[in-house]
């Protein structure tokens, strides 16, 4: 009996669909008729068909064994992280991290250079290298202050160094919406104590954070945050920001110029910051105001109230609401201890019942706006610690809260195009943190 020769069988793929469509589930139809549709054609080889064996050669090498060499001083060991907990010791830590270390340990006890690493802030990170018996390579860590401490291993010396550490700037996003107080929506929102801060001095000559809030006002921030080896360690700047009160929005975009100053400027360009702020103190409460008839409590008689009154603790920080000259600093009858500063124009201010002044304030000295120039007390004609605080035009006591106080210089012609291009960003930033507010994110500038 002769051997079969070898063929190839060829059907069209719509003859084998109609063979095996008795097997097939309906749903399984359509992907054979588009296999039909496509020409495609099914190949194999005829049952008991043999096919030539193929000659195969084994081939056998002696290698040569691997070359070992001794690992170095400068060899790679493991990098382990853990973050600080409340109560830890450096002992504790480092035994997390498996460091099986007693001369590492006593040098961190005895070396002075080590001594910031007893410093521990819960939520910090300390990173170490370790070789395989647990032996301390090198140690990483931020101190309380920003700075980098290292701690490397030279042959069986260890020691410690501390460096300023690389800072990098991110750009960071949050929005809010005020249901009690300006700091409890901030809170939030996620946003740094010292950005809400910098929100309220921004706006401080359109909105009067002391009596204008209202429930549903709303902010959104543009601001930086330096970050030292992964870790958040200080605010920056408010870089953008938008702040709604009463229906009527208000925007600021940080400028800096060439000369290294730092200003605040509407998208226009014309100045944010006015004159004069519209508070002498970053938070306090009003308790009484500008009128032509008070009831005086000392006194005991009816008589114009020509100022404005903040409740605050003794050494509570006062601050020069606009750039001026000190003309008067020391003790006046009911005033207590008393400043008053002369301004441009015809403007000057009064701060007074202060339990104390600034070092640098004397008579004659500049102060610029936002400087600390005293300290609330209660001196002179007071019934409790507070800064009585007035406005005058011409000598003459205007209402603070409700005057239109002067505008600043605008931005420099010569400058207003880089600035434009720069708004711009800015203000495509400003509207992705109002369309993600609750959701905190962080980009790179």
């Amino acid at each position: 009996m002769t051997a079969r020769k070898p063929r190839i069988l060829a059907q069209s793929a719509a003859a084998t669909a109609r063979r095996i469509a008795g097997a097939l589930a309906p749903f399984q139809w359509l992907a054979i008729g588009v296999l039909g549709l496509s020409g495609v054609a099914a190949f194999g080889l005829e049952p008991d068909t043999t096919l030539e064996t193929v000659p195969t050669v084994e081939i056998r090498r002696a290698l040569p064994p691997p070359t070992m060499q001794p690992v170095g001083e400068g060899a790679a060991g493991y990098w382990r992280e853990e973050r600080i907990l409340r109560g830890d010791t450096v002992g504790s830590v480092l035994y997390r991290l498996g460091v099986d270390d007693a001369d590492a340990l006593a040098f961190l006890r005895t070396d002075p250079s080590a001594r910031p690493l007893y410093q521990l802030r819960p939520g910090r990170p300390l990173a170490v290298e370790t070789d395989d018996d647990g032996r301390l390579l090198r140690l990483r860590f931020i101190t309380g202050t920003g700075a980098l401490l290292s701690i490397a291993r030279r042959g069986d010396q260890l020691t410690a160094a501390t460096s300023a550490a690389p800072v990098e700037v991110r750009l960071e996003l949050a929005a809010g919406e005020i249901s009690s107080s300006l700091f409890g929506a901030a809170d939030a929102a996620g946003l740094p104590d010292a950005i809400t801060l910098q929100l309220a001095e921004v706006f401080g000559g359109d909105v009067d954070f002391y009596k204008d809030l209202q429930r549903g006002d709303r902010f959104t921030v543009v601001y930086e945050m330096r970050y030292v080896d992964g870790e958040a360690v200080a605010a920056g700047r408010i870089v953008a920001a938008e702040f709604t009160n009463r229906g009527k929005t208000f925007r600021a975009f940080l400028w800096r110029g060439e000369d290294g100053g730092e200003s605040y400027y509407a998208e226009d360009g014309s100045a944010l910051r006015k004159a004069f702020l519209r508070s002498p103190m970053e938070f306090s409460r009003i308790t009484s105001g500008f009128s032509n008839a008070r009831f005086h409590p000392i006194l005991q008689t009816w008589r114009a109230h020509r100022g404005v009154d903040y409740a605050a603790p003794i050494g509570t920080p006062v601050r020069a609401t606009g750039n001026g000259k000190v003309v008067f600093v020391g003790v006046q009858n009911g005033y207590g201890r008393v400043i008053q500063l002369q301004h441009s124009g015809a403007y000057s201010t009064v701060y007074a019942h202060l339990s104390r002044f600034a070092s640098q304030v004397r008579p004659g000295a500049r102060v610029a706006q936002g400087e600390v120039i005293g300290y609330v007390g209660q001196t002179g004609w007071a019934t409790g610690p507070h800064l009585h605080y007035e406005f005058r035009v011409a000598n003459q006591a205007r209402n603070p809260l409700t005057l239109a106080l002067p505008g600043g210089e605008p931005l420099p012609a010569a400058q207003r195009a880089a600035f434009t291009a720069r708004v711009g960003r800015s203000i495509e930033r400003l509207s992705l943190a109002d369309a993600l507010h609750g959701v905190n994110f962080a980009g790179m500038e």
